[in-house]
C-alpha cells in the first residue's frame, strides 16, 4: 500500500511488483471524498483515515465482497485483521511511507488506520499513532479517536474564534464557505457509511478531443505579423 501525502490531497494506491511494472490493484484519493460527504480538510488526519477507508473498501468490493467488514465502530482502539475459518484469508499489504518522515501522528499512519478499519490486514503496532505517550509507552485510543472523527480540529475552532474572527476565517475559509460545523463526528459517521455502502468509482465519460497535427492556415494579414 503506497501512501503519498500532496499539498493538496492524499493518494492511495495498492500495488504490487512484477518484472515488467508495478500493477494497480486499486486506488483512491482526498479528492473523491466529497462525493461521501467531506468537503473540507482533505488533507487532514481525518481525510486521511478516510482514504485508507475508501481504498480497502473499494479493494474488498472487488475481489472478496462482504467477507470481513474490518471495525464499523470508531472507538480508536486497536484493532487487527484476522483470517476467518473456511473463508478466504484476509488480503495482506505493508505500508510505503516513501520519503515521509514516519514520526508519531503522521498523517501517513491516519491512511494505515483506515485501511485496517476497512478490513485490509498491514502490520503495525500503536507507537505512531496520536495517542502514544513515549515516556510511559502507554496508548490513549481517545486521542486517535478524536484524530480519525475530527474532533482535535472541532475543538481548536473556537479557541481561534476568541483570537480574533479574522484569524478564524483565514484558517478555516473553506469550512465557512461550506457551513461546515464545529461537531465534524455526524459528517465523519455519515461519510464512513457512505463509503462502505458504495466504494466503486463512477468512471465519468472521456470527453473527446480532436487531435490537429498540422498547423491551421493562415490568413494573409497573419503572415504579415509573423
Amino acid at each position: 500500500m503506497i501512501v503519498r501525502v500532496m499539498s493538496r490531497y492524499i493518494i492511495c494506491p495498492v500495488a504490487y511488483a512484477r518484472i515488467e511494472a508495478d500493477t494497480i490493484v486499486c486506488a483512491a484519493s482526498a479528492h473523491e471524498l466529497p462525493e461521501y460527504g467531506v468537503q473540507v480538510g482533505l488533507t487532514n488526519y481525518t481525510a486521511a483515515h478516510c482514504t485508507g477507508l475508501l481504498v480497502a473498501c473499494r479493494r474488498l468490493h472487488r475481489f472478496v465482497d462482504k467477507i470481513c467488514e474490518g471495525q464499523v465502530e470508531v472507538t480508536g482502539d486497536e484493532y487487527n485483521v484476522d483470517s476467518i475459518d473456511g473463508q478466504p484469508g484476509a488480503f495482506t499489504c505493508y505500508l510505503d511511507a516513501g520519503l515521509a518522515r514516519t514520526t508519531t501522528g503522521n498523517k501517513v499512519f491516519g491512511v494505515l488506520k483506515g485501511t485496517v478499519d476497512g478490513g485490509l490486514s498491514i502490520p503495525h503496532s500503536t507507537k505512531r499513532f496520536p495517542g502514544y505517550d513515549s515516556e510511559s509507552q502507554e496508548f490513549d485510543a481517545e486521542v486517535r479517536r478524536k484524530h480519525i472523527t475530527g474532533q482535535n480540529v472541532a475543538d481548536y475552532m473556537p479557541y481561534l474564534v476568541e483570537e480574533g474572527a479574522d484569524a478564524h476565517k483565514k484558517q478555516f475559509s473553506q469550512d465557512v464557505k461550506n457551513n461546515v460545523t464545529p461537531d465534524m463526528e455526524e459528517m465523519c459517521e455519515k461519510a464512513h457509511a457512505a463509503t462502505r455502502e458504495n466504494p466503486v468509482s463512477e468512471k465519468k465519460p472521456k470527453k473527446e478531443v480532436k487531435k490537429r497535427w498540422n498547423r491551421p492556415k493562415m490568413c494573409l494579414a497573419q503572415k504579415k505579423i509573423l
